[in-house]
């Protein structure tokens, strides 16, 4: 048996696809639960201790978007969306909804296991502040690094794992500027091959989750023209 014991849920509507991914994977020892369509693919996921979803956006019943707007209510568990549309928009708003990284169709295997690969070392291994305590607090917002929690007003925000990485980047270095690029390098690493734009998408969900009022940010901050800031 491989080292891996993660179990990767695959929701395909194409037959093929859905065989060859779950056939790449189990080669790489996941444990491989199939969905041909929305419906089943959230029963599975409410059964399962699901560690990846790889989800297409067109599918027969209940759409991707959909399905991955209702995980998200319940789970940061990581999602890799497979699309066959090449508008930036479609992108962009599959990450709004929550997704962690895309991939086109068509895709080589190779691809699909590199980015599985990265995405989970991404929310598997936790940034480590450069602050000496293990959590950061101020008014009614506290971020506790180590149990990777976040509770504004006493109330649990369910951030992404993206998300977490990326706001735990702005409090680490408190007053820097990062820009997109820097801001893709410290939070989501090297192997993070979307677009840079995608940023501003995780900066907007934080924004809904952790600020009074997200037009009007009081934590994260943007610099016009160079990019954004923690101003806790």
């Amino acid at each position: 048996m491989h080292k891996n014991s993660r179990q990767v849920l695959v929701v395909d509507d194409e037959p093929k696809i859905l065989e060859v991914v779950c056939m790449l994977l189990e080669s790489k020892g996941f444990v491989v639960f199939p969905a041909e369509n929305g419906k089943k693919a959230l029963e599975i996921f409410d059964s399962e201790n699901i560690s990846l979803v790889i989800l297409d956006l067109m599918l027969p019943d209940v759409s991707g978007e959909e399905v991955c707007t209702i995980i998200r209510k319940k789970s940061r568990v990581p999602v890799i969306m497979l699309t066959a549309r090449v508008e930036e928009e479609d992108v962009v708003s599959g990450l709004e909804l929550g997704a962690d990284d895309y991939i086109m169709k068509p895709f080589g295997l190779k691809e699909l296991y590199a980015r599985v690969e990265a995405v989970l070392r991404r929310t598997e291994s936790d940034l480590i502040p450069l602050v000496k305590r293990n959590s950061w607090r101020a008014g009614d917002l506290v971020v506790d690094f180590e149990r990777n929690e976040i509770k504004k007003k006493g109330i649990s925000m369910a951030l992404t794992p993206s998300e977490m990485k990326i706001l735990s980047a702005l409090i680490k270095y408190p007053g820097k500027v990062f820009t997109r690029d820097e801001l893709i390098d410290s939070a989501l690493g090297e192997d993070f091959a979307g677009y840079d734009r995608a940023i501003d998408s995780h900066i907007k969900n934080i924004r809904k989750k952790i600020e009074d009022d997200p037009r009007n940010p009081a934590y994260v901050l943007t610099i016009p023209g160079l990019g954004y800031k923690f101003g806790g």
